[in-house]
């Protein structure tokens, strides 16, 4: 999805099981730490992160440097409790409150989606609202409850 939004593509794994059998044409995967390999890109205005593993030995170091940095977009798949328990360890670990108000997480417009198809339109979707500075449309926010279809029916006379 990245690569077709016109995104050079850094996947960052150290992970030995992942790399096996790597083959997607376009994508660099990168088999150092992410913190290390965050720090070493300079990220710059043009820049965008996104933390994917679901590992905070792996993300957490990679967002705390990404956040340092003028990358446009810093981000973190996973649930609304995990992103508040990851902001909770990045306070413990010295990142400013300014920092940590750039991490967005849980990652995507929210569009309802549940497979990885529609996460990764949904994570591309607001990666280019972001992008292009369009601020995040109502309809879009995370809600408190689910969509009830009832709420929209129309009644003719």
């Amino acid at each position: 999805m990245a690569k077709m939004l016109d995104y050079q593509v850094i996947v960052v794994d150290p992970r030995e099981e992942y790399a096996a059998g790597w083959d997607l044409p376009g994508v660099k995967l990168d088999r150092g730490m992410p913190d290390d390999v965050v720090r070493e890109l300079n990220l710059d205005g043009h820049s965008a992160v996104v933390a994917l593993t679901h590992d905070p030995k792996l993300d957490d170091l990679a967002l705390m440097e990404a956040l340092k940095s003028a990358a446009f977009y810093v981000g973190a798949i996973g649930s609304k409790k995990n992103n508040d328990a990851r902001r909770e360890r990045l306070k413990q670990f010295d990142v400013s409150a300014d920092e940590i108000a750039r991490l967005r997480g849980p990652v995507g417009l929210y569009i309802g989606s549940k497979t990885p198809p529609e996460i990764a339109v949904a994570i591309g979707a607001e990666l280019t609202a972001v992008r292009y500075g369009v601020r995040e449309p109502s309809w879009a926010a995370k809600p408190e409850r689910r969509f009830d279809p009832s709420a929209c029916e129309v009644k003719t006379p």
